[in-house]
């Protein structure tokens, strides 16, 4: 099919903070050199920071590198940390107030604010557009595009009005060839093309696999008398226990809201655990209840986050482009934050292009010259330096891990002589369902506990239902065959959005897949036990519509 087209310098595949970031610096540095660079975000929520979550508790230092004047410039950062409380639950209803000379220092939020970075976002998106840049929000990177040298070249943005059977619908628009001497991908954890580009270029040889966690997040309003504006709350151990491991958190923003989460690492073993339900248990313990009851949830979600840190980090650049932020794995898992160190990320990607572009540099190379410039930055010492944290708490627990982890930090800053690797993907730490008993999650009560449907609901998830399904399995047989038979198919627990179900008909067993309910958290794709799972965009402007997550 021949297809409309459009030449950028620079095409950016998503507007998140690395992306947004990216195109804001190039924009300055075109201005500053007095050279036009061409510079367009694509995005495939319905608005920027639709599809954006994060807890989060922001480290502001970076924006002062991007814009000095963010702190009169109307930046979305209103609610300084006041004070930090950690916890150690050890059941569902004890606890462990941490000392605080116990706590790593990478822990501690002096300096830091409490944060919506979907709304960090928008303000980065206006910025980039009084710079110059176009930014496409409702369209899909759908897929790679390359030139005769197997260098990208751009990407294809997804067609519109297709049924579920493929065929043109009414109002049917074909995708556009967006074309460029550059493309910065910057889709987020797991993303999509971001995932072929490293097997493509085998960009993560040498390093040990990629892990993730879950993260669940809710805001609430809560009574004014329980709110401590300011306040922030982690935790560590139930209901996470039996070697499944995590953290929760809860965050006191302006308002009387408050962001309450948790994060459950997806190397678990149980394929009967259900991160949706310890996620709803988790809000019962009295430390975390104290704030909620009598309050009202306004919105959930989730999201996979990649923690593995600067020893699963693959090369950023290849043939024709790079990878920022957690679309390549930047996220600061020590601090439990990615938000400054994409946004780095990104201003390393644009410093690295606004060179190459103004000297004339000709499209399709390999900016390989990227990897000195991010070595040579303070994201390397800071990934460097974190490198050991989530290893020693997958290889010696909670406890024993932490523990190493504070003398890690505090006395040799991140300099410990050793480097631990967590070697085994995610995925591959499933274990058989006969081997492992089932977990009696207790009923939603509606107040501090819900169900998944009504979630979903609140995220304001919408998929247009007659469209090709975005989930695609390479073995259609699979789901019943192996995964029900040996793992009780986990599918059915590990997606938060209720996607994957297993019914009976005629007496057989068989996987629906409800493709209109998904939150686009990219679970599927990682904990699959069999890898048969393979998410890819839907049409555009589909999945969740967070408002300020």
């Amino acid at each position: 099919m021949e297809r409309e087209s459009m030449e950028f310098d620079v095409v950016i595949v998503g507007a998140g903070p690395a992306g947004l970031a990216t195109a804001c610096r190039l924009m300055q540095i075109s201005k500053d050199a007095d050279k036009e660079i061409s510079v367009c975000v694509v995005e495939k929520g319905s608005e920027v920071g639709a599809h954006i979550l994060s807890g989060a508790v922001f480290q502001p230092d970076v924006l002062d590198e991007l814009f000095k004047d963010w702190r009169t410039n109307c930046a979305p950062l209103t609610t300084p940390v006041t004070n930090d409380d950690i916890y150690l639950f050890n059941s569902d209803t004890k606890s462990r107030l941490m000392p605080n000379s116990l706590v790593p220092k990478t822990m501690h939020n002096d300096g830091n604010y409490i944060v919506s970075v979907g709304n960090l976002a928008r303000w980065l998106a206006e910025r980039a557009e009084e710079l110059g840049v176009e930014i496409f929000p409702g369209f899909t990177a759908s897929e790679l595009l390359f030139d005769e040298n197997n260098a990208v070249k751009g990407i294809l943005t997804g067609d519109m009005g297709v049924g579920a059977d493929g065929s043109e619908k009414d109002g049917y628009m074909p995708g556009m060839e967006l074309l460029a001497k550059y493309t910065v991908f910057s889709e987020g954890c797991r993303g999509h093309l971001g995932k072929q580009l490293i097997a493509k270029y085998h960009l993560d040889n040498g390093k040990t696999p990629q892990h993730y966690g879950l993260g669940f997040k809710e805001i609430w309003k809560i009574p004014a008398e329980q709110h401590q504006q300011g306040k922030v709350v982690h935790t560590g151990g139930w209901p996470l226990v039996d070697g499944a491991s995590g953290g929760g958190f809860l965050y006191h923003m302006e308002d009387n809201q408050v962001a309450v989460g948790l994060i459950v690492d997806l190397n678990y073993k149980n394929p009967h655990l259900s991160p949706f339900d310890e996620f709803q248990r988790y809000k019962t313990h009295p430390v975390i209840a104290q704030y909620l009851e009598g309050g009202e949830r306004l919105t959930y979600g989730a999201r996979a986050i990649a923690k593995g840190g600067l020893n699963s980090l693959p090369k950023m650049s290849f043939p024709g482009g790079l990878l920022v932020g957690c679309d390549a794995g930047t996220l600061n898992f020590a601090k439990i934050k990615g938000t400054h160190t994409a946004i780095k990320s990104g201003i390393l990607a644009a410093e690295t292009l606004g060179e190459g572009l103004i000297a004339g540099l000709e499209g399709g190379k390999d900016l390989d010259c990227f990897q000195s410039r991010f070595e040579n930055s303070w994201l390397h010492e800071e990934l460097h330096s974190s490198r050991n944290f989530g290893p020693a708490l997958h290889k010696f627990g909670t406890l024993l891990g932490g523990a190493f982890n504070f003398v890690d930090q505090n006395w040799f800053g991140g300099k410990f002589p050793v480097t631990f690797r967590d070697t085994t993907p995610d995925h591959q730490g499933m274990g058989l369902a006969s081997d492992y008993a089932k977990i009696d999650y207790p009923k939603p009560d509606g107040k501090l506990s819900f169900d998944k449907l009504s979630s979903v609901y609140l995220s304001n998830t919408y998929h247009e239902e007659d469209q090709p399904c975005h989930l695609r399995l390479s073995d259609q047989s699979i789901p019943v065959s192996v995964n029900l038979a040996k793992y009780d198919e986990p599918a059915q627990r590990y997606c938060p959005a209720g996607v994957y179900e297993i019914v009976e008909e005629e007496g057989e067993s068989k996987l629906v897949i409800n493709g209109q309910n998904c939150i686009h958290c990219k679970t599927c794709d990682i904990k699959d036990p069999s890898q048969n799972i393979t998410w890819v965009t839907p049409e555009g402007g589909g999945g969740p519509n967070y408002p300020n997550m």
